[in-house]
């Protein structure tokens, strides 16, 4: 299958925020059969999910992958690893956190990855992201939910 455009959300809010998205930038930029076509502005957000911890630096990249989505998601968590991204528990601080948030026209129902992604619609910081990088992220869900 040829490339496909896959929106992905980065956040940070454990150690030196800034270098861990942009590292995280570069290391998705030299995945095999991908390339970065653009990313949005970062921003500062409060943290989700009730457990006490700092804000978060989050940020939306627009990919053009050869990759499958779920060769895209090993490649993004591998990419997390690197990082010092440990799993403890849900909704917990990270150092980096990297979420498909769409791919193509995509609709997945897997255990591992569910696109587009559920809490799109209860985040507000990625609907701006995703228009700041031309995506109306609810004609993209629509769309995704008509090819499923």
């Amino acid at each position: 299958m040829g490339a496909e455009r896959a929106a992905v959300a980065l956040g940070s809010n454990l150690g030196d925020r800034a270098a861990i998205l942009a590292r995280a930038r570069d290391a998705i930029a030299r995945l095999p059969g991908s390339r970065l076509l653009a990313a949005s502005a970062v921003e500062e957000t409060a943290p989700l999910g009730g457990i006490p911890q700092g804000p978060y630096l989050n940020q939306m990249l627009l990919v053009e992958t050869a990759l499958e989505p779920l060769e895209l998601l090993d490649a993004l968590l591998a990419i997390e690893r690197v990082e010092g991204r440990v799993r403890r528990e849900r909704w917990g601080p990270r150092t980096l956190d990297c979420d498909i948030v769409l791919y193509g026209d995509r609709r997945i129902q897997e255990r591992d990855l569910v696109v587009p992604h559920a809490e799109l619609p209860n985040r507000d910081f990625w609907q701006r992201e995703l228009r700041e990088l031309g995506i109306e992220w609810r004609k993209a869900v629509a769309s995704a939910r008509g090819a499923a």
